[in-house]
């Protein structure tokens, strides 16, 4: 999909976003949930072990679509816009900037789902609607929104790793074949991008689950990315910035197959679909 900031290639990021997140999300729910309790304080059997490891998936099911629609649409737009006017040695830089906006519009609806989802996980509470219910009663709207920086302070990071690299090897690859890549070409490179992302920004991640995790009113729960992190070494040492690295590497290498696999075979569906002349190649990607 050639995305020039039509209506319709507006539409095709949107649509095409939202089945990406969907897939990832409902397919690799479980090795999310088993992260998630690995990386919790009261440790990975008291979070519930290897128990209703889809706890939690509701609320994550609810958000994937949208949160992925918003963040590709922005990516696409932010990067459309930048891109025209600067050279091809900047493209990386346009690729980040265009990545850190997607993430900074995402996040509105994904953190909200995302506390929700991750206390579920953790077994904190019975229900979703208990959770969101509890929370609003005891911390307001705000409440919802704890660990929204410190969400940007991982996803940040991770795509100006991911999205750079996705797009650099799909480039790599077009050129080496001699014609544009398909859509499982794309999902294999998304997966190369999205285990290295994962592995790196692990510790950010650990940070985010513990401040999402924490009681209302202790120190964590104030939301403050350094305090987070040195509470975690001083309980687990440097090996405990690095809980759940294995689960959250596969999940996303996985999940980084089918999320930008997903989103380019989407992509070029809906351009056939759409007849632009420049956008009928099957399966063509960028």
């Amino acid at each position: 999909m050639n995305f020039d900031g039509s209506p319709s290639s507006s539409i095709s990021a949107l649509l095409s976003g939202a089945c990406a997140g969907l897939a990832t999300d409902v397919l690799l729910f479980p090795l999310d949930t088993l992260k998630t309790r690995m990386q919790s304080r009261q440790g990975f059997n008291a979070s519930g072990g290897f128990c209703n490891i889809y706890a939690g998936l509701g609320p994550a099911a609810l958000a994937s679509a949208p949160g992925a629609a918003l963040f590709f649409c922005s990516y696409e737009t932010v990067k459309a816009q930048l891109g025209t006017s600067l050279s091809p040695q900047y493209q990386p830089l346009v690729q980040m900037v265009a990545a850190g906006v997607g993430e900074m519009t995402a996040c509105l609806i994904r953190v909200p789902t995302e506390i929700v989802k991750q206390r579920r996980q953790a077994q904190q509470h019975s229900s979703a609607l208990h959770i969101a219910r509890s929370t609003l009663k005891l911390e307001g709207p705000a409440g919802l929104y704890r660990g929204y920086f410190t969400t940007l302070a991982r996803e940040i990071p991770f795509s100006l790793i991911q999205f750079p690299l996705w797009e650099g090897l799909k480039v790599l690859w077009a050129t080496r074949q001699g014609r544009p890549i398909e859509s499982w070409q794309a999902a294999v490179c998304g997966a190369f991008a999205g285990g290295i992302s994962a592995a790196v920004t692990t510790p950010l991640d650990v940070a985010k689950t513990r401040i999402m995790l924490a009681a209302a009113g202790t120190p964590q729960a104030s939301g403050k990315l350094p305090l987070a992190l040195k509470l975690v070494v001083s309980e687990s040492g440097i090996p405990g910035l690095f809980a759940g690295v294995v689960p959250r590497t596969l999940w996303m290498s996985i999940g980084g197959f089918i999320f930008l696999g997903v989103y380019a075979q989407a992509s070029a569906v809906l351009s056939r679909i759409s007849n632009t002349p420049e956008e009928t190649q099957a399966h063509a990607v960028r």
